[in-house]
């Protein structure tokens, strides 16, 4: 038997955080977008450029993550030993009166 503990997430749950992660990441990317057009000419060049790189790798590492799929448990699926309750002891046997 498995624990209830153990039982994996529902799948819409899973669809909806994976969904939630990928949306910040791009929210992100629209931003190192502004930041490097906003601070071209008002910071050295190298830190727009790393921004704009930025904002090339991320929608990558967002689809890789987002397709990953559902997260596994390091637990390990847990186990529970059925155990058998012997059989009731019989009405003659209890030493009751008669």
């Amino acid at each position: 038997m498995h624990r209830i503990t153990s039982a994996p997430e529902p799948l819409a749950d899973d669809l909806a955080r994976r969904q939630r992660r990928y949306l910040w990441q791009m929210g992100v990317r629209v931003v190192c977008f502004a930041a490097a057009g906003l601070m071209w000419s008002h910071v050295p060049v190298a830190v727009p450029i790393v921004l704009l790189v930025a904002a090339t790798v991320l929608p990558y590492v967002a689809v890789l993550l987002a397709n990953a799929g559902r997260e596994r448990r390091d637990e390990g699926d847990v186990y529970f030993e059925a155990r058998e309750l012997g059989a009731a002891p019989r009405h003659d046997e209890l030493g009751g009166d008669r």
